[in-house]
């Protein structure tokens, strides 16, 4: 039977962290590690996680650190994942999964090449604090995953994914500069997509509940969708983060791309300081946002040098 570890970060999540784990426990597939790795929870994290280490030697190990941050901390979990599991699967500390959501994945994983790197990512079933569902989030892709939209949007909510021992292979090999990262989930995003493959799933896998710490998804007008997109590009002017994490990937495994990846990364890092390179760009440019207006967002914001 094919094994798979799941990779939990923690910190702070004594409200709703039991709930996650129960549902991990519960899974209908049963070759199941855990990992945590706490990152200095000061409230009673700790201690339920340890209560479920008792209860659960075989299948829970504990990693107990300092304060890194949350992308820190699963880069950490990934350093330290077991090199003999088949498959690693992301989790957050205040989710629910579906009782078969580890074994969709693998379901659909083990039927592709595993000498490749893999990644399978699904849909979530948005909830509020009590888990009543509101709605599937986020919206189905309009064009399928790839390394083209990888580059300047992340479209994976990290708790869904699930990838192979391939990928956690390739984003283990080479020592990330964490502060150019955006979020660990968008990275293995571009990373995969850059040499394997991406596989989407509609059907929601998990009830993502929304809380004070982690509210998404509750923009209804394209007004509003539009400002919040505005208010993130603003809030980082100067530091480009699409930009930066470009580079980042570029320094990292711009030798070994090949083709016409190479050559849209090329053209995304080549200076745009006038108007003509940036006209240049946008007609050369396969880069794409999955939500039209969006994509009409991220031109604008290229012509006016925000990206």
């Amino acid at each position: 039977m094919k094994k798979v570890q799941i990779l939990l970060s923690t910190y702070n999540g004594e409200r709703y962290l039991a709930e996650q784990l129960d549902s991990i426990i519960n899974q209908s597939f049963k070759n199941i590690k855990i990992l945590i790795r706490d990152d200095g929870s000061s409230d009673s994290t700790l201690r339920i996680i340890n209560q479920y280490v008792k209860k659960y030697p075989d299948q829970i190990d504990v990693l107990y650190g300092e304060n890194v941050g949350v992308i820190k901390s699963f880069f950490i979990l990934l350093a330290q994942s077991d090199d003999e599991a088949d498959y690693y699967c992301y989790c957050d500390q205040d989710d629910v999964w579906f009782h078969n959501k580890v074994e969709r994945a693998v379901q659909y994983l083990q039927n592709k090449n595993d000498q490749s790197p893999n990644m399978y990512f699904t849909n979530t079933t948005l909830t509020d604090m009590q888990l009543n569902p509101l709605k599937n989030w986020p919206s189905r892709p309009r064009k399928l995953p790839s390394f083209y939209n990888a580059l300047i949007q992340n479209i994976a909510v990290g708790m869904t994914i699930t990838i192979n021992k391939k990928a956690r292979d390739l984003l283990v090999k080479k020592e990330v500069e964490i502060h150019n990262i955006i979020m660990h989930d968008w990275w293995t995003y571009l990373c995969v997509s850059a040499f394997g493959k991406v596989y989407y799933d509609d059907s929601p896998s998990a009830y993502y509940r929304q809380h004070g710490n982690n509210v998404v998804g509750g923009e209804s007008t394209l007004i509003e969708r539009i400002k919040k997109k505005w208010s993130s590009f603003n809030k980082h002017k100067g530091e480009r983060l699409l930009y930066k994490q470009a580079v980042e990937f570029n320094r990292l495994f711009g030798e070994e791309l090949k083709g016409q990846k190479k050559e849209q990364l090329k053209l995304f890092l080549f200076p745009r300081h006038n108007m003509k390179n940036k006209i240049k760009f946008l007609y050369k440019s396969k880069l794409y946002r999955q939500n039209v207006e969006e994509q009409v967002l991220f031109k604008f914001l290229i012509l006016i040098g925000y990206v």
